[in-house]
């Protein structure tokens, strides 16, 4: 039997990333997966193919909206072809997974292809091509989340469908119904609408992206309905029934009548459920809580010293680079050092068109917390870059602290604010002022100006160009 120092159950970000850290640290490693690919739900159905349709249908949909004005003349019609779209994300996704392929044997991690599983604390059995049985003086859970569902709704996989089937449809759908006005359905929504999808949106919260700060909801919402979306919020659905090639939606508006949606396809994406399905807890001692995560420790330990647990299988928001986090802190705490996470400044993000990144406390927070703060907000329409590149729409908003002048929240809506929000994350991290980052150089012209220029504004109204 092999004996290892760690043994990590799940490759995702958290895992894989969690089994370098480990290896990096001298550690005899072994990373268990499931499935034939090693990245998890993140790299094979999750945000790198999400992604990459996003990036070829905002392709497809500027050269039929704005290649004109840029004076690029294309004969006939433009035309899309979404078997060459899914065999493009796939080509991604192939190329990332292969890429961890070669991190795992570069850092001399042994990766194990089957189900582990918990026969006592240190012994952990794997159900794959072959059975084998191997030990570990602690082990990491990371074993990810899957889809969640409502529990009256059939998933059939063909037509009442989630993100995984999404990615990879023969057809345009002619009408999508999405359940759900988060990040999932909105990403997922705007693909399928650009490639010409009649879309409505179903949410059962009173706006978009409800997690976010309230005027981010705002400005998407008003960016969607521009883009032809059907956008109905304080929408309880209460069944999906499926009738041929037909989806029938039924919900029940804030008012209480019942209100009836059809399409050909709906998506289901109403959030995700932590993942621990034949992992086989009880064997080892390990506690759930009563929403089926693992429960942990401040230092992300189980009940079980030697074991512990990661990314969304425990509390907290389930994003991939937050699960890379705790990765990195656990196999830094297991060689007995001193790590340490601000789970505060982890940022969120939507890759809808424009994108949309926060991070820190929103104003509603604020507001319930009693916090004194200010505000300073700027406008993309009124960067020189924005007006170049055609991304007119969204905003910098920052948080400031009303006495100290400390940033507390920066909330972004724009283009490529995905990147942008490293320099709120940065400023933030060294307790920057919002002086502070006013009294920043920012290269002209770019969309990070804004940036400065909220600053400015939360700074005495300072702004520049407004």
């Amino acid at each position: 039997m092999n004996i290892y120092d760690v043994a990590i159950i799940g490759s995702g970000p958290g895992g894989y990333v969690a089994a370098i850290r480990c290896a990096q640290l001298g550690m005899k490693t072994a990373l268990i997966e499931k499935y034939s690919t090693l990245g998890g739900t993140c790299l094979n159905v999750g945000c790198i193919p999400s992604k990459a349709l996003l990036d070829s249908s905002h392709h497809y949909d500027d050269a039929v909206k704005h290649f004109k004005e840029h004076g690029i003349d294309i004969p006939g019609d433009i035309k899309v072809n979404l078997e060459q779209m899914i065999a493009r994300k796939q080509a991604v996704v192939d190329q990332t997974t292969g890429g961890i392929d070669f991190l795992m044997k570069k850092n001399k991690v042994d990766v194990y292809e089957g189900l582990g599983s918990f026969k006592d604390a240190t012994h952990i059995s794997i159900d794959g091509k072959e059975k084998t049985e191997i030990e570990a003086k602690n082990v990491i859970i990371a074993t990810g989340s899957k889809p969640s569902s409502l529990p009256f709704i059939k998933l059939d996989k063909e037509r009442i469908i989630t993100s995984t089937e999404a990615l990879k449809l023969k057809e345009i759908p002619k009408h999508m119904i999405v359940i759900g006005g988060g990040v999932i359905g909105l990403e997922l929504g705007q693909v399928y609408r650009r490639l010409g999808s009649e879309v409505t949106i179903v949410e059962y919260m009173d706006r978009l992206i409800p997690t976010m700060d309230s005027a981010l909801s705002k400005e998407l919402t008003k960016v969607f309905k521009k883009a032809k979306f059907k956008v109905n919020v304080s929408h309880k659905v209460k069944s999906v029934e499926r009738n041929g090639n037909e989806v029938i939606v039924k919900a029940d508006n804030k008012k209480g009548e019942e209100v009836e949606f059809k399409g050909d396809y709906c998506l289901v994406s109403v959030g995700r459920r932590p993942y621990t399905d034949g992992l086989n807890l009880d064997s080892a001692g390990v506690k759930m809580d009563d929403r089926g995560r693992v429960e942990v420790n401040g230092h992300l330990q189980t009940n079980v010293p030697n074991i512990y647990a990661i990314g969304d299988v425990v509390k907290g928001a389930m994003l991939a680079h937050k699960a890379e986090e705790e990765g990195v802190f656990v196999a830094e705490t297991i060689a007995g050092q001193k790590p340490h996470i601000d789970y505060n400044l982890i940022p969120g993000v939507v890759y809808t068109w424009p994108e949309v990144a926060a991070v820190g406390k929103t104003e509603e927070e604020l507001k319930e917390a009693g916090v004194s703060y200010k505000v300073g907000q700027f406008p993309m329409r009124a960067l020189g870059r924005s007006r170049a590149s055609m991304d007119t729409d969204g905003f910098v908003k920052i948080l400031a602290d009303a006495s100290t002048d400390e940033v507390l929240g920066v909330h972004m809506i724009g283009a490529r604010v995905a990147d942008l929000i490293a320099e709120a994350v940065t400023a933030m991290e060294f307790r920057a002022s919002a002086e502070d980052i006013s009294r920043m150089s920012h290269a002209h012209p770019t969309y990070a100006e804004a940036v400065k220029e909220a600053a400015l504004a939360a700074t005495d109204d300072r702004a520049l160009h407004v």
